[in-house]
Parts: structure tokens; C-alpha cells; sequence
């Protein structure tokens, strides 16, 4: 009796494994999925808007960075001898200005007194000048204004928070203007591109529920959505070769091979002790719509 109790214990176990890996195969089989998807994120080059050495770098490789941390700094010495250059030029328009001032107002008041004692003519031209002088002015406000924006710019900020990466610079490093010097990760812009079977598209729509798992934690699926389906892949045949022809690769009419369209997935809330990094490998099943 008590060996047939084992025998009936047995079965009920292998049975149990059956139908629990029956059932696994069933929601794979009857579900969208995918092991050919990865971890994306927003990935922002950082680069000056004015060029110069370095004099300080505030950032080690990898570090985490709040938005408005100062990264690095530019010698600000050359911007600000501009600024005391812009500062002059721009008193000297105002004390030009006065001058020119001082003479058309001189002139209306001889033209009220005779009008033959100065011509129209010199009285306009005399107000043009003045009238130019004030225009001078307005250019030099604007010359100041662009100057300090510049010694500004030799500040470098973080504009969101995220993971520096590729630091590859150093006290002394000439910065150049709109050239990346760092890479900034932004934190909070993960998702997942999986890149689903065309032949699967027709299960896949906006908004489906979706679970995705990472190779570097399997055991804790995230849950998630679909966001939105590609509309287009590059072609692999219609490049131009010899003789600007069509360059078209043969195709083997026994084997046709399903194109990979990508899907684009919004992750939900992570699971504890799940980080997300640019580059992971994840599986994605979209599960059917109830």
C-alpha cells in the first residue's frame, strides 16, 4: 500500500511538471515574444558652447548627477576680457550718443531762434546722426548680452538627471564648441525595443499589456506596455552598385525568413534590486488583449 502511495505521489509530481510546462508553452506559443530586445535610454552629448581648456572637472566616470550639477569648467579669462571690452564699447556708444545729442538739440534751438541760420538739410543730418548713435547703443547692449552669455557657457551643467559616461577628459583638455566631450544618460527615460516577427504584428497593439525580462535578472519579469510598432525597417536590396544598377542580394525561394519589425516598450514599476542599464538584453511577451 505504501509503495503504491509513492507510485500515485510520483505521478501527481511528473503530471503536475507536465501540465505546468504545458501551460508555459501555451503562453509562449500563443503570445507574441521575443529574446532579440534591449534596454534603451535617452543618451545626451554634452557638448560646450564655447571652446578653451579645461581649468576644473567636477565628474569621475559612471558618476550619478542631479540636474544643475556643474560637470566641468572652461578658462573663463579670454570671455572676460571681452565682457570689460563690451563694457567700454558700450559706454563709449552712450557718451557718442550724448554728444550727438548735445549737437542736435544745439542746432533745433538756433533753427527756433532763425531759421536761416541752419539749413533742413544739416538739421536732418545732424538727427540721423543722433538717431544712428542710438541704434550703436541698442548693438553694443546686445554685443554685452552675447558676452556674458558666453563666460556663462563656460560652465557646463547637467540638463537632467542621469550617469556620465565615456570621460575621457582632464584638467587641461581643449574643449571645442558643439563637439560632445561626455555622454549623459538620462535616469528616467528607460524603455525597451523588442523587435518582434512580422508575421506577429497582428497580435501587437498600442497600449497591450507586456512582460519583459532582463538576461541579468531572469527571475524578476517587469512588467510593461506597448508603446508604439515601428513603421519601417532599411531595405536590404536597392543600393546602388556597379554601373549605379539596383545592387539586389539573391534570395533563396525555399527559405523566407520573417522581417523583424521593432516595438517600441514602456516599462512599468522595477522590481526591487532590478537596475536598468543602456544595452541590457531583455525578452518581451506581449500578452493578448482581454
Amino acid at each position: 500500500m505504501k509503495k503504491l502511495s509513492i507510485i500515485v505521489l510520483n505521478v501527481l509530481i511528473i503530471g503536475g511538471a507536465l501540465f505546468l510546462g504545458y501551460q508555459k508553452y501555451q503562453e509562449y506559443f500563443n503570445n507574441p515574444w521575443t529574446r532579440d530586445g534591449q534596454i534603451r535610454a535617452n543618451v545626451i552629448k554634452l557638448a560646450p558652447r564655447v571652446s578653451g581648456p579645461l581649468v576644473q572637472v567636477y565628474i569621475k566616470d559612471n558618476q550619478f548627477v542631479h540636474k544643475g550639477d556643474l560637470l566641468f569648467k572652461i578658462d573663463p579669462s579670454t570671455y572676460e576680457v571681452s565682457l570689460s571690452q563690451a563694457e567700454v564699447g558700450l559706454e563709449r556708444a552712450k557718451l557718442s550718443s550724448q554728444g550727438k545729442k548735445i549737437e542736435f538739440d544745439r542746432l533745433q534751438d538756433i533753427r527756433a531762434k532763425d531759421k536761416g541760420a541752419v539749413s533742413h538739410k544739416d538739421l536732418i543730418r545732424r538727427e540721423i546722426a543722433y538717431e544712428e548713435s542710438k541704434l550703436k547703443i541698442k548693438a553694443s547692449e546686445q554685443q554685452l548680452k552675447a558676452v556674458r552669455m558666453n563666460l556663462g557657457f563656460t560652465n557646463i551643467y547637467a540638463p537632467v538627471e542621469g550617469y556620465v559616461s565615456n570621460i575621457d577628459i582632464q584638467i587641461g583638455t581643449q574643449a571645442v564648441m558643439n563637439q560632445p566631450l561626455i555622454a549623459l544618460v538620462d535616469s528616467n527615460s528607460f524603455w525597451a525595443f523588442a523587435y518582434f516577427r512580422e508575421s506577429e504584428l497582428a497580435q501587437i497593439h498600442i497600449g497591450s499589456t507586456a512582460m519583459a525580462t532582463l538576461m541579468a535578472h531572469p527571475d524578476k519579469p517587469i512588467e510593461a506596455k506597448v508603446e508604439s510598432i515601428g513603421w519601417g525597417i532599411a531595405p536590404k536590396n536597392g543600393t546602388v552598385g556597379y554601373n549605379l544598377l539596383p545592387n539586389v542580394n539573391p534570395v533563396f525561394q525555399w527559405i523566407r525568413l520573417a522581417q523583424r519589425i521593432p516595438v517600441r516598450i514602456t516599462l512599468d514599476e522595477l522590481p526591487e534590486g532590478v537596475e536598468l542599464r543602456f544595452g541590457l538584453s531583455a525578452s518581451i511577451m506581449v500578452l493578448g488583449d482581454e
